[in-house]
């Protein structure tokens, strides 16, 4: 590990960095430079196209060339310059606006073409519009495809487990029995499902002036329609146009792509915590890797500290999130300034749920199911069979079918022997008797396997 690593403050930046380096190139303090003089060129062009048109007509083509560039991929973008000068002005936004002009003024642009960098602008209105286009990589580069990833995975080991009968335990007790593939496939659905609601979370953004109004805009230019021209503007960089809002764009919509995610690592978190606990009665076994130690004490565990891993840091994810969700939307007046310290932690939020989704994956591929395990646990579980008896007496229309079993069942020991004479003692038609009779609780599995494959 580095030196710089190991003094890190945030594991994130330390213990973690390897892992994390897409994270870091969207949402570091370059990443956040790059994505503002983005925003910053892409106006400007616009302004060019439409607004100043005539005022821009002599740009420089190798300052336009230069804005084209910018705005398309900003990975030349000399942040540590602009950071520099931001120790100058104190002001993050300003700074990005002077090394923009320093750029085009090497490139021969005039002190007039000057004038329309940042024209009309707050400084929200490029942040805003940086934050939206980081969010937006995000989703589509690194969140979409890990927990597409989780999905596959999950659902293929669904298919190999679809008929692999298990003892379900709801309240922790024994239960009508399911499947492996059944169980997982559960998991897959739920994620699959609010992944959708995340793709189609709406990604606004706003480009209006000090507070909301283009007050600016429209003493210096009355005669432009300046809501089209700053819808259209949004639009162009494939972001959808909030027309109301005060100084900021209100991050309603952020709130929104966090709530969908907290829900997702919630779905997780759960099952994080259902693997390590059937890690634990024996029902996976884990692969033991060479060179890895268990314990400082113990040389024979192999720890489900995967599952572990992602169950932590779902946790450390989910309450940014939440902190966002609630505080992001809230702004006093027309403004305060208290969302920029929070935005500046949304990547933390994503690189916890990056680390998490990669040791899921990590814990998948480590396990296997131990078979003789399973069948031991059903084999030893003949009362959740009641449930098949007292049905199938219900549906042919014995009297007092739940309660007769509940007595012959409930808090008891059942086996084979003590179910079947039970069985044996009812006044049901031979096939259906004989039916029971050859039912076990590894074939009490319902439509478990076909739901397990889900997918074909």
């Amino acid at each position: 590990m580095p030196t710089d690593a190991i003094d890190a403050l945030s594991p994130l930046d330390g213990r973690y960095a390897r892992k994390l380096g897409a994270v870091r190139v969207i949402f570091s303090e370059a990443g956040l430079i790059r994505e503002r003089t983005r925003v910053e060129c892409a106006w400007l062009l616009a302004l060019a196209q439409g607004p100043a048109r005539k005022a821009l007509s002599k740009l420089p083509g190798g300052a336009r060339e230069w804005l084209k560039s910018i705005a398309a991929e900003p990975s030349s973008v000399d942040a540590v310059a602009i950071k520099a000068i931001e120790a100058r002005t104190n002001h993050d936004v300003k700074a990005v606006e002077y090394w923009i002009r320093e750029q085009l003024r090497e490139r021969g642009a005039s002190d007039a073409h000057l004038e329309w960098v940042h024209f009309g602008c707050t400084s929200e209105d490029i942040n805003n519009l940086a934050y939206a286009l980081l969010l937006q990589r995000a989703r589509a580069h690194i969140i979409l495809p890990q927990l597409r990833h989780v999905i596959a995975a999950l659902d293929t080991m669904a298919q190999k487990y679809a008929a692999v009968a298990m003892l379900a335990r709801t309240h922790g007790q024994a239960a009508t029995p399911t499947t492996v593939g059944k169980e997982l496939a559960n998991v897959a659905a739920r994620i699959e499902r609010q992944l959708k609601i995340f793709e189609r979370v709406a990604i606004l953004g706003k480009m209006n002036g000090a507070v909301g109004n283009f007050n600016a805009h429209v003493i210096a230019l009355p005669d432009v329609n300046w809501t089209d021209v700053s819808a259209a503007f949004v639009v162009s960089l494939d972001l959808e146009c909030n027309s109301h809002t005060t100084q900021i764009e209100p991050h309603d919509w952020i709130a929104e792509y966090c709530h969908v995610l907290i829900r997702i690592n919630s779905i997780l978190m759960d099952f994080a915590r259902d693997m390590w606990s059937y890690i634990a009665i024996g029902y996976f076994r884990q692969d033991a890797v060479a060179g890895e130690v268990g314990s400082s004490t113990m040389p024979h565990k192999v720890n489900p500290i995967d599952f572990e891993n992602a169950e932590g840091n779902l946790g450390v994810a989910n309450a940014l999130l939440a902190h966002f969700a609630e505080k992001l939307p809230v702004s006093r007046w027309q403004r305060d300034l208290s969302d920029s310290t929070v935005q500046r932690n949304i990547g933390v939020a994503i690189g916890h749920g990056t680390l998490a989704y990669g040791a899921l994956m990590q814990g998948l591929g480590k396990i296997e199911i131990d078979a003789a395990r399973l069948r031991a646990d059903l084999d030893r579980a003949w009362e959740v069979l009641g449930e098949a008896v007292q049905t199938v007496m219900r549906a042919h229309g014995l009297p007092d079918g739940y309660e007769r079993l509940k007595a012959a069942t409930r808090g008891r020991p059942v086996d084979r022997g003590s179910l079947h004479a039970f069985i044996e003692s009812l006044d049901l038609p031979g096939p259906e008797k004989i039916r029971l009779l050859a039912l076990e609780p590894a074939t009490y599995l319902g439509l478990a396997a076909h739901l397990a494959r889900r997918k074909t």
